[in-house]
């Protein structure tokens, strides 16, 4: 595919991602079979999959909008609001969560007041729940990106955070 992605300091109008996202459907002949890379690329326009951006995915491609919405909702990497700079990932497996776990997913709800699925109003951090990072021996695991931190009590969320940018308390 040839088409040139802007990069993420490059700020396009609302008209430059419209027809940005036509031509990356266009260039994909509108084959629902490449809804999964349209999708992946509308996601890098627009920073996330609203239901504006879904009803022009769906419009363009002449699929039905619930079909598109179903991906959407489906795969975890797609999201419909708009994401922090780092995605913190807590780890509620089985191993985790007996070891602390939900304590850790209180103490950042807490500590950045959101909730999870919610991004911070600087966003800068977006939270979520994993259900196993395959780090049982590490327990319980946090992780930023793509680096785990492992062993993570309550105590060690803001000096973590810190490391990421975080100024709070």
């Amino acid at each position: 595919m040839d088409i040139a992605m802007p990069c993420e300091q490059e700020q396009l109008t609302e008209e430059q991602q419209q027809e940005l996202l036509t031509r990356v459907i266009r260039e994909y002949n509108r084959d629902e079979h490449n809804l999964i890379q349209i999708l992946h690329y509308a996601q890098a326009i627009y920073g996330c999959l609203p239901l504006d951006v879904q009803r022009q995915v769906a419009r363009d491609m002449d699929v039905p909008l619930s079909r598109i919405s179903g991906v959407v909702s489906f795969y975890s990497y797609f999201s419909t609001e708009p994401r922090g700079e780092h995605t913190i990932s807590v780890c509620l497996g089985t191993a985790c969560y007996v070891r602390g776990g939900k304590k850790i997913v209180d103490r950042l709800k807490e500590v950045l007041d959101v909730e999870v699925g919610e991004t911070t109003p600087d966003r800068l951090f977006s939270l979520e729940i994993k259900r196993c990072f395959g780090s049982c021996g590490l327990a319980p695991a946090v992780s930023i990106d793509d680096t785990v931190h492992k062993r993570v009590n309550p105590n060690k969320i803001q000096q973590i955070l810190r490391m990421y940018g975080w100024e709070g308390d």
